[in-house]
């Protein structure tokens, strides 16, 4: 059984590692988690990673609970299956279509996960960043999978819901290892059905096309119900060799202009940089990277990058990290 301490790092120890639990085959306890965090412990978004990967490979857990500081998985074999998983909050339902990627490697047949909690909430990539900014990467490299939406949710009750299907997959080695030229800015802008009168969602993709006249066009505006009152903007950055996303979240009182200048002003620090695809991202391709191998350059070596190296380090995978320029180039 492998034993990973968890004290520094946040959730993401605990999806990487049983997301290699379950393709490896091999047993984990983590210890510690999110130790260093005010509210350590497994929170709900956690709870339903593990669920929905414990489901594809028939694992036994202990000490999948509220709080929990240690957790222990031990997989069976990753099979076929309809699972259905709620976080019960707003917690991130696209860190837990994160966690069960990756298991399309595994499958015979496809296999579905749907997941219930919320799409467009702090601290977690927003739906569409998943959408537009992750998938495409994952699906030109030979990943079959995709996710369709049921409804949004945003804090703070959540009540969102996706589907995730994961098809049998055989990836190629990433080759995101040089930006290339700028070829677009596609704008993704939701908002909830009661903001549709003062344009919330159209102001936001507004904003953020004016601000990059030569490159963005509004590509998606929608108005959508959801139990909660709310709005996300997300910048799909695409260049001829990689992919970036820069996102921002609606909240009451912070006008829709504003919003679109957090996700442009994040996007132009990028585009002053050298990497091929975001510093988010970076850390999300680290476990397809040590599966398929190749080339990711990253804006910046993050704690998240070293946190889940370690992590990926202990199920016999290398990830070399290199300086080079302004940026930083993770190999597998």
């Amino acid at each position: 059984m492998h034993e990973i301490d968890g004290a520094a790092g946040g959730g993401q120890i605990v999806r990487t590692a049983v997301t290699l639990s379950a393709l490896s085959g091999e047993a984990v306890r983590i210890e510690n988690i999110r130790g260093d965090r005010p509210n350590g412990g497994l929170r709900p978004q956690h709870l339903a990673a593990v669920e929905a990967a414990a489901a594809l490979c028939d694992a036994d857990v202990e000490g999948d609970e509220r709080e929990s500081e240690t957790l222990e998985f031990d997989p069976g074999d990753v099979a076929a299956d309809d699972v259905t998983v709620e976080v019960g909050t707003a917690g991130s339902v696209t860190l837990v279509a994160d966690t069960v990627l990756p298991l399309a490697t595994a499958l015979d047949e496809a296999a579905t996960v749907t997941i219930t909690g919320g799409t467009d909430v702090q601290w977690s990539p927003p739906l569409d960043f998943l959408r537009y900014v992750k998938l495409p990467l994952l699906l030109g490299v030979g990943f079959d999978v995709d996710v369709s939406v049921e409804s949004r949710g945003f804090y703070p009750v959540g009540g969102g819901e996706i589907e995730v299907t994961l098809r049998p997959s055989a990836p190629e080695a990433l080759a995101f290892d040089e930006r290339g030229a700028l070829r677009r800015v596609e704008v993704y802008s939701v908002a909830t059905e009661e903001l549709e009168d003062p344009a919330v969602a159209g102001r936001q993709a507004a904003a953020a096309a004016e601000a990059l006249p030569d490159v963005a066009t509004p590509t998606d505006v929608s108005y959508v119900e959801a139990d909660s009152t709310g709005s996300a903007l997300v910048l799909a950055a695409v260049y001829e060799g990689g992919r970036a996303g820069f996102t921002a979240l609606g909240e009451a009182g912070k006008p829709s202009e504003e919003v679109a200048s957090e996700a442009v002003d994040e996007f132009q620090d990028f585009h002053d940089g050298a990497g091929a695809v975001d510093r988010r991202l970076a850390d999300q391709l680290m476990v397809p990277l040590a599966l398929a191998g190749g080339e990711v350059l990253a804006p910046e070596r993050t704690d998240h990058v070293e946190t889940n190296r370690g992590v990926i380090e202990t199920f016999g995978y290398e990830i070399a990290v290199e300086e080079r320029d302004e940026a930083v180039l993770l190999s597998g």
